[in-house]
């Protein structure tokens, strides 16, 4: 399946504070706290479930509850075109689960989406259907455009005063979106909020952030897994997966243009992006606040996946700092990651713990005007 391309990717905007996109949960604001509300975003992806719930304060929003759960959705969906139903039962497990602890905050505004898997599947409306019947949740598929908006919108806080040149890379489990956004337009203390106004679309608004060009692999950590699964020998099948990925980039435009060193930033949202950092720092037990933010060096990330490598299927599979749930995915993962910091000139990447959900709760939050700085239209 070829990369999925947008109809008119010539874009600009603005808007948002640039401390930090949410707050960790906060025992101090219990459910239905203040006059505002809470609100709930769910992210169905093709590996996993991730729920958040939260409410706004100030310009942020504080985390009141959180689940997340490995559901494998897109599990056989390469070779059938359809989900399967294990990987249905999972996920409706999941939901259900989501759908309790909605009712239990009571919570009021809510938006539940699902990515790649469930675009690609031939099934998915019906599972969709069957979801509402049995849960009462209404679940949409959205475009990857959507997809790409909302994960860039989340990691505006992440974005440097000095950054001209931006590339917003979120590797899924289904699909990987890369959104690459011109600011050298915009005042450098105007530069996070312009990222926000993204929220509406990737139209042009001379005034703000350009998005010169975006587009979605579908390539994931799942899927690409999937594609190289036949190779046997580990490295032959990294060094593979890494290659065959950049090759997925030849229409992506700034792939080929030479670009400045000077004033350019990635941001990198996913799961590999966090435990590649979570792994270099040495966490045996996650920390989100030492993750989120961090600032790795090309040479950092080159040495822990070849620590990678060197432990092996059996080695990461016991490794800590993986985890049981991710230890089968992370190499797909970490090829993509080594392919886009091999292409660009840059030796860092800005680690995002952060993406889809907290991107829907802005764009909710937004829409109803309940954030400090209001709606950003």
């Amino acid at each position: 399946m070829a990369p999925e391309r947008p109809l008119g990717a010539d874009a600009m905007q603005t808007a948002v504070e640039a401390q930090g996109a949410f707050r960790e949960t906060d025992p101090s604001a219990p459910p239905g706290l203040g006059s505002k509300g809470l609100y709930a975003a769910v992210d169905l992806g093709t590996n996993a479930c991730r729920m958040l719930i939260a409410q706004p304060r100030g310009s942020q929003f504080v985390v009141v509850d959180s689940f997340s759960k490995t559901v494998q959705l897109g599990a056989g969906l390469e070779a059938s075109g359809r989900l399967g139903r294990a990987s249905m039962g999972r996920t409706m497990q999941a939901l259900r689960i989501c759908q309790k602890k909605i009712e239990q905050h009571g919570v009021t505004r809510m938006r539940f989406v699902a990515t790649e898997a469930c675009r690609r599947a031939r099934n998915s409306k019906e599972f969709m259907r069957q979801v509402r019947r049995e849960t009462g949740l209404i679940v949409e598929i959205i475009p990857a455009e959507e997809e790409a908006r909302l994960a860039v919108i989340s990691c505006a806080p992440l974005v440097n005063r000095s950054t001209e040149q931006l590339l917003v890379v979120d590797i899924g489990g289904g699909s990987t979106e890369l959104v690459w956004i011109d600011l050298s337009a915009v005042a450098p203390e105007d530069r996070p909020h312009a990222i926000m106004r993204l929220h509406r679309g990737f139209q042009a608004d001379p005034a703000g952030a350009r998005v010169v060009d975006w587009i979605s692999v579908p390539l994931g950590v799942a899927t690409l897994k999937d594609q190289f699964q036949d190779v046997e020998d580990d490295a032959a099948r990294f060094a593979l997966m890494s290659w065959f990925f950049e090759e997925n980039l030849a229409s992506f435009s700034p792939y080929a243009a030479a670009q400045k060193r000077e004033g350019f930033q990635i941001i990198g949202t996913s799961g590999t992006v966090t435990t590649v950092a979570a792994s270099y720092l040495g966490l045996r037990r996650y920390d989100r606040t030492k993750v989120d933010g961090l600032q790795m060096t090309s040479d950092q990330i080159d040495s822990v996946i070849r620590e990678y490598l060197t432990l092996g299927p059996e080695g990461r599979r016991n490794d800590p700092r993986i985890g049981r749930d991710r230890h089968t995915l992370i190499m797909s993962g970490a090829a993509i990651l080594q392919a886009l910091m091999r292409i660009w000139p840059t030796d860092r990447l800005s680690v995002a713990d952060r993406g889809l959900r907290e991107g829907l709760l802005y764009a909710q939050m937004s829409a109803d005007g309940v954030l400090e700085d209001g709606p950003f239209e």
